[in-house]
């Protein structure tokens, strides 16, 4: 049944402003409810304390200590308290509304959790609770439903109803709160809470996340009481075999029973928690967690409670169950109410009291109360009674995931596919709904299943033009690479001769093909310097070469139009069609030449050397033995080319 119908606050507008719309969640010293603040048209949770409390100077303290203290921390871990007030018997907090699911539904979906999903949730848990610890105050109440787990991934830490200053011993009035599961040893014997008892409460959930069990069960809370004050917390590679070391360290130093050699606060396990995950390799980050458990859990063991301090020091067993509880008071819900256990031997009943129920039948009241509810203590979202939520089958195989749905009460809608690079092929990627959104009961879930990272086959580009080919290849989801040249006889200039990887060969998509394109059938250049152009183009095209001419021209020993300079050197091999550069002549240079007759060999060579000149001796049978210039080819003080030849005769 709804529930929601029958709360006198829905459809109340508390202080003028906040709207309740919906109840969302019932706490032990609390109701939560989805609202909207009018003022900035806002949705946000409204916690609002139960009215029998409301009346507790000691407990309205409490609440309003939890504003102000989340209040100072501003960190993107922590759910925020916008606002405190009260309006008439109703005392609240306005906080952050986070649509998603606590830590504890994942844990009951899906039992333990991979190491690399665990440190995920564990760093930013352990992030906010630091920044709590560095600035003064212990949170006191962890366990997975007070962590948050946002549809957009985000984990936030909620609930420090019961914070308090880091430097306070806890008394409250002989008892110790927290949950019993989660509790250190220091809190049970001595009631002492600082910073150590989150990082125990920490360790106690990160084993949880890791094996999908809690490391102390019992029948009735007194059993789990007495387990953590006398037994260790065990390895998870007891439970999990091939956890990795760094795992079982890990948890060891969160949850030593001795608080001096626990990490001091959240800061200093994060640091260790970090130093864990950079021992681990990939293989170890993504080792698949055991089969979860059944989701059937001791509702008694998650529920925050009022633990008397006879409880808490070590007694032989047996002791009272929870069926010993003290009926509820007048008008008081008993699932709401905190709980209280004993330890002391049953005392006959009261002659003031009715005859006492028998154990079975209130247990049997209490089961058929929480199944019509559907409530827990500490859960922080709960469905009305029409609606559900999608379940949390994101990485999980198609079958799993459909048996999960199926469980769930809702039928499995269109199955397409996709290719994922970080998904498993044949795991789900995601779902329409998304996972934690409300849906009615019945309906359908469409699933999106991986079909792996996508993988192509290379295309034969061989013959296909150069641009061609890039297309071909970005049609097929591949992309371009490195695109060299070689010579060949059977593929044409500019065309594709190969590829790497060869054609066929499966690539994933976006990977770059590289490309072979012919530079056509290799030519041997021809030397054409000193020829007229034409000559030189005509030779040079029959070659199968491709021939430019240089706007510039230079001068040269060779006449003015002739072929001073190419761009290959002759001899080269050039691919078909490649283009020569010609540079023509301007013609020589014209200097005036030196007179050397009657100087000596060396003299008049020197000299017309420096002009530029080319020099030649003709000695003849007279000048065999001479050693002076007689005459010159040109006369001292005419031009010639620079770069031409002068002969000097010696006699």
């Amino acid at each position: 049944m709804d529930t929601t119908l029958q709360d006198p606050l829905v459809g109340q507008v508390l202080d003028g402003r906040y709207r309740v719309d919906a109840r969302i969640a019932v706490g032990g010293m609390a109701t939560v409810y989805r609202a909207v603040d009018t003022r900035l048209d806002r949705v946000l949770a409204l916690k609002v304390m139960h009215p029998a409390l409301a009346a507790d100077t000691s407990f309205v303290d409490r609440f309003i200590r939890e504003a102000k203290s989340v209040a100072r921390l501003a960190h993107p871990n922590v759910v925020q308290v916008f606002d405190q007030g009260t309006d008439r018997s109703y005392v609240y907090l306005a906080m952050e509304y986070v649509a998603g699911c606590t830590l504890r539904d994942v844990l009951r979906e899906r039992g333990a959790l991979q190491p690399r999903a665990a440190l995920d949730i564990l760093e930013p848990v352990l992030a906010a609770l630091g920044a709590a610890h560095r600035a003064g105050f212990v949170h006191r109440d962890m366990k997975p439903e007070n962590v948050l787990i946002g549809d957009d991934g985000r984990v936030k830490v909620a609930d420090f109803g019961l914070v308090r200053s880091v430097d306070t011993v806890t008394s409250t009035t002989g008892a110790v709160l927290g949950t019993v599961s989660y509790l250190a040893p220091e809190q049970i014997e001595q009631g002492m809470s600082d910073a150590r008892v989150d990082v125990y409460a920490c360790g106690v959930v990160l084993y949880e996340m890791l094996t999908g069990d809690k490391p102390h069960e019992g029948g009735t809370p007194a059993v789990i009481l007495y387990k953590h004050l006398h037994e260790d917390v065990p390895p998870p590679s007891a439970a999990v075999p091939g956890m990795a070391y760094e795992l079982d360290a890990l948890v060891a130093a969160a949850t030593a029973r001795n608080p001096e050699i626990r990490p001091q606060d959240a800061v200093a396990l994060l640091g260790l928690a970090r130093d864990a995950r950079a021992g681990l390799d990939e293989t170890q980050l993504d080792a698949l967690p055991p089969q979860a458990r059944s989701a059937e859990r001791d509702i008694a063991e998650d529920r925050t409670s009022v633990i008397p301090r006879s409880l808490t020091v070590p007694r032989p067993l047996p002791v009272h169950s929870m069926d010993d509880e003290e009926p509820a008071g007048p008008g008081e819900d008993p699932m709401n109410r905190t709980s209280r256990f004993a330890a002391e031997p049953p005392l006959p009943p009261s002659p003031r009291r009715g005859p006492s129920r028998p154990r079975r039948g209130v247990l049997a009241i209490i089961a058929a109360v929480l199944l019509v509810l559907g409530v827990g203590a500490g859960v922080w979202y709960i469905n009305s009674g029409q609606f559900t939520k999608v379940p949390a089958v994101l990485t999980q195989p198609q079958e799993r995931a459909e048996k999960r749905l199926e469980s769930a009460g809702l039928g499995v809608g269109k199955v397409s596919h996709a290719f994922s690079d970080t998904v498993k092929r044949g795991t789900v990627i995601s779902t329409d709904p998304a996972p934690g959104a409300r849906i009615r009961g019945n309906d359908s879930v469409n699933l999106v299943v991986s079909d792996g990272p996508e993988t192509v086959k290379v295309p034969d580009l061989k013959g296909s033009r150069l641009d061609k080919a890039k297309e071909l290849i970005k049609a097929d989801g591949l992309e371009p690479g490195l695109v060299t040249e070689e010579f060949s006889d059977d593929v044409i200039k500019g065309f594709v001769i190969g590829s790497d990887p060869e054609a066929g060969t499966e690539r994933r998509a976006g990977s770059a093909v590289a490309l072979v394109v012919s530079k056509g059938s290799p030519v041997d250049v021809p030397d054409v310097t000193g020829q007229d152009l034409d000559d030189a183009r005509s030779e040079l095209e029959e070659a199968g070469l491709t021939v430019e001419v240089s706007a510039d021209e230079v001068t040269s020993e060779f006449d003015r139009g002739q072929v001073a300079k190419q761009s290959l050197e002759p001899g080269a091999e050039a691919g078909e069609g490649d283009t020569v550069t010609l540079t023509l002549s301007k013609g020589p240079e014209m200097v005036e030449v030196p007179d050397v007759v009657g100087s000596s060999v060396d003299d008049a060579t020197s000299a017309l050397e420096d002009a530029g000149f080319r020099v030649e001796e003709d000695r003849g049978l007279l000048g065999l033995f001479g050693d002076t210039v007689k005459s010159q080819s040109v006369d001292g003080g005419d031009t010639a080319p620079k770069g031409s030849k002068i002969t000097i005769t010696i006699r």
